[in-house]
């Protein structure tokens, strides 16, 4: 445990997500093009929703990533308002709007494969209403951080924003689970093979999974090694108006 928490010094972070960083870019655009490639022109029309089943290659994996993302922002908070590590808080910052635009991404294409399954673009089923107050959340925290100068101060007040966010990011996530009503279905993946969608879309969705996954990793590492930047150069400024 000891060898995690030394990345939380900002100088090694830095070499190791160097490191990381193009490995994660060029695997996470080789699983995208793969997935998306495999999915869109590769496999059959479903016998109920036909072509436009296809969505979930876009849908699922961007939905999946809209929750483990704030789950990681949670991780990284707690992080903070424990231990006190600057970089997991900057972690935390840089990964909010890459959640959001994941968040974004679901609702855009749940709507678009919603309308012609049920036969409108929205409803307010269970897990569609607690995902739209995840969305609400990401905003606040974003602007939240924008609107207090001190980024300690902004690191605290958004920690406690994000443990609170997480009971949506919860019920967005089981929703389906608590309420036995509502249109949105159940999981698309599960342990149980039974529950699991035919092995035809599965197998080239899990390939886009994993790219949204790759792609979420190396957009936060890139966005936190600017974040740690752009905190060094202020730290510089500050001590050039102060020497």
């Amino acid at each position: 445990m000891s060898s995690l928490w030394e990345y939380a010094n900002p100088q090694k972070f830095m070499g190791l997500s160097g490191r990381m960083l193009p490995w994660t870019a060029a695997l996470s655009s080789l699983c995208l093009t793969t997935g998306l490639i495999w999915g869109f022109f590769f496999t059959p029309d479903d016998f109920r929703q036909g072509s436009t089943v296809r969505i979930i290659y876009l849908h699922v994996p961007a939905a999946m990533m809209a929750i483990n993302a704030w789950v990681m922002m949670l991780v990284a908070s707690l992080v903070w308002l424990i231990r006190r590590h600057h970089v997991s808080a900057l972690a935390a910052k840089a990964a909010a709007p890459v959640g959001l635009i994941f968040t974004l991404i679901a609702l855009v294409t749940g709507a678009l494969w919603g309308q012609p399954m049920w036969g409108t673009w929205w409803a307010w089923d269970p897990r569609l209403t607690s995902f739209l107050i995840l969305t609400l959340f990401y905003f606040g925290y974003i602007a939240l951080w924008s609107a207090i100068e001190d980024p300690d101060t902004a690191a605290d007040l958004t920690g406690v924003l994000c443990i609170v966010g997480s009971v949506f990011a919860v019920l967005s996530r089981y929703a389906v689970n608590f309420w036995n009503q509502g249109l949105h279905q159940g999981a698309s993946l599960s342990l149980d093979r039974q529950e699991n969608i035919s092995d035809v879309f599965w197998f080239p969705l899990l390939v886009c999974i994993a790219g949204f996954v790759l792609l979420f990793v190396a957009l936060v590492l890139l966005r936190t090694r600017t974040e740690i930047r752009a905190r060094r150069l202020s730290a510089l400024l500050a001590r050039e108006r102060m020497g």
